[in-house]
């Protein structure tokens, strides 16, 4: 490709609502233009990016025995109300009426048409096991888009689905597909881990998702140095404290003014927060949630959303405190009513607390759950954290940032069943079929792949999704520089090396400044000096250092080189 044809132009400013070095260096590159919020135009160079990410993704969903499709984007609604998820997912599902007013939504995943297909294409177990995949649009209305390409509204997705007769089957599946995704991974370059997760809207009964490591990662993930835990933070679980064998003390109301937050108490008191009750205050639809938990910790909403199996959970109001009885700032849960009381474990194994008292100044020693106060849940909802102990060798875990890259679930019957997808076994017996379902975001792996590999001065493409091998810059201009750019230019091409030509008139500053910014892995260039010496300047993008070689030979030369990067990500697959 020859720069002074190239569509789009690069920019040296920074977009102002850029945040992530991805979105910036992307833009700056002329890889992606927005379009609205959340909506990006993949430019040529960026969408090179992409159907190389593809082109990996299908080679690896192939050797599992994947078979590609393509489902539509836009889907009648009467199949996610087989579901409930059109009910139960949020403004997220974009709705709407078609011409003759008959209900539809856009696609935010395939779960629901896979299960009609399912109904109509496979009865008999003969036809099972199998996989099917699609790379196909998908629209989630996010509240907040943001990051370029790692939270958008319109993106691309690889989503595939294991179709099984029984557990056994999927667990199969779900094993063919963590070989793949972590071949597809390490084939980008990306540094990642697997870890747990939430189950979230799919349901089912497993997640995992592959979380690439990033300061900029919108999620939290603890690890266990010893290699034997990793979880999301919504669903991380950690060594729970100590039983303790304190005897009770006698309840006491102690004068605590202007001590209305956990920690102003804690100081008041004279106390560690760990010997304090905090209370906080949530609506699950109509019910009114009270959360005790110890002060030192705080409440996760995931654990405490799965165990009251609540859609969504909001803050409850100042007005909905003191209904049932509570006074914000001194609260507790002795004395009021009409709420639900959900007991951190924390709580449970610790004596003679500090809590409120539900009077204004006020708070309490040595307060017990059982005794003072009774509880409708005691489980772990506290939110785990660095420092907290691994829950299987009890090691301190460490936290840190991620982007999710990819998913997979067991989904089990769960959209089967809703929606009659069965099939017959050796003996007539009707069953349904046993789904797992698998996701990659293509161009948050692209942006991510960025994240990771960056410097000031540009992107460092690993060299399986690069836009192109090589740069090539013409350096001055000489007549004969530009015939000798030209002729080397037309001999890699024909060696199959991809060559992106800037063949431009501009200064040499210029041409050097955008091969950096650009990324490719490799920049050759050819001025005045090395024509005089029969020489071609060459550059790894991941190097600070030139060296001159000899023009002869160039071109197996660099065939060389590109199969030798090619290689260290091949090895790590």
């Amino acid at each position: 490709m020859r720069m002074a044809k190239l569509f789009g132009r690069t920019v040296r400013e920074v977009p102002a609502d850029a945040e992530f070095p991805s979105h910036q260096l992307m833009v700056r590159a002329a890889m992606i233009r927005p379009l609205g919020a959340g909506i990006y135009s993949l430019m040529p160079l960026g969408y090179r990016v992409i159907r190389k990410v593809e082109a990996i993704i299908r080679e690896e969903m192939d050797r599992i025995g994947g078979q590609e499709m393509l489902m539509p984007f836009v889907h009648p609604a009467e199949i996610w109300k087989e579901t409930d998820r059109y009910y139960l997912v949020g403004p997220e599902l974009t709705r709407f009426k078609d011409r003759g007013s008959r209900e539809m939504v856009l696609a935010m995943t395939h779960e629901e048409v896979v299960a009609d297909l399912l109904r109509t294409d496979v009865n008999s177990y003969k036809q099972l096991p199998q996989i099917v995949y699609h790379l196909q649009s998908k629209w989630r209305d996010e509240p907040r888009a943001r990051g370029g390409l790692i939270r958008v509204r319109e993106f691309t997705m690889k989503d595939s689905y294991s179709l099984d007769m029984d557990e056994a089957g999927l667990d199969e599946s779900y094993r063919a597909h963590e070989v793949a995704y972590n071949r597809i991974f390490n084939r980008f370059g990306l540094d990642f881990i697997k870890v747990g997760a939430d189950v979230g809207m799919m349901g089912g009964s497993k997640s995992e998702e592959y979380m690439a490591f990033s300061p900029m990662g919108e999620d939290t993930i603890l690890i266990c140095e010893n290699g034997d835990y990793a979880a999301n933070r919504e669903v991380a679980v950690f060594q729970s404290f100590p039983q303790s064998d304190e005897e009770m003390l006698p309840l006491e109301e102690v004068e605590t003014p202007n001590a209305s937050t956990i920690q102003g108490v804690a100081d008041y008191l004279n106390v560690p927060l760990s010997h304090t009750a905090k209370a906080v205050f949530f609506m699950a639809g109509e019910q009114f949630v009270f959360v005790v938990i110890r002060g030192d910790l705080d409440v996760n909403e995931t654990k405490l959303r799965n165990l009251l199996d609540a859609g969504d959970l909001v803050p409850a109001t100042a007005e909905q405190i003191a209904a049932v009885g509570a006074v914000a700032g001194y609260a507790s849960p002795i004395g009021v009513h009409d709420a639900t009381v959900v007991v951190d474990q924390s709580v449970a194994n610790a004596r003679n607390l500090v809590a409120g008292a539900n009077k204004h100044g006020y708070h309490v020693i040595n307060s017990n759950v059982g005794r003072d106060y009774e509880a409708d849940y005691i489980a772990d909802i506290s939110a785990a954290t660095a420092g907290h102990l691994c829950p299987n060798c009890g090691q301190p875990m460490i936290a840190r940032r991620a982007i999710e890259i990819g998913n997979i679930f067991k989904l089990g019957t769960r959209f089967t069943e809703a929606m009659g997808a069965t099939y017959l076994d050796q003996n007539g017996k009707s069953h349904p079929v046993v789904m797992g379902s698998y996701g990659i975001g293509v161009g948050r792996s692209a942006a991510t792949a960025v994240e990771q590999y960056h410097d000031d001065r540009g992107i460092k493409w690993p060299i399986t999704i690069a836009p192109f091998h090589v740069s090539l810059l013409s350096i001055g201009k000489d007549a004969d520089v530009l015939e000798a750019c030209d002729a080397l230019y037309d001999s890699l091409t024909a060696s199959g090396v991809e060559v992106l030509y800037d063949d431009r008139n501009e200064r040499p500053g210029v041409k050097f400044n955008d091969a950096d910014l650009i990324g490719n892995p490799i920049r050759l260039s050819i001025s005045r000096k090395t024509l005089d010496a029969d020489e071609v300047e060459l550059r790894l993008r991941t190097d600070d250092q030139s060296i001159n070689v000899p023009q002869e030979g160039i071109v197996p030369h660099i065939r060389q080189l590109i199969d030798g990067l090619m290689a260290e990500y091949v090895s790590l697959a």
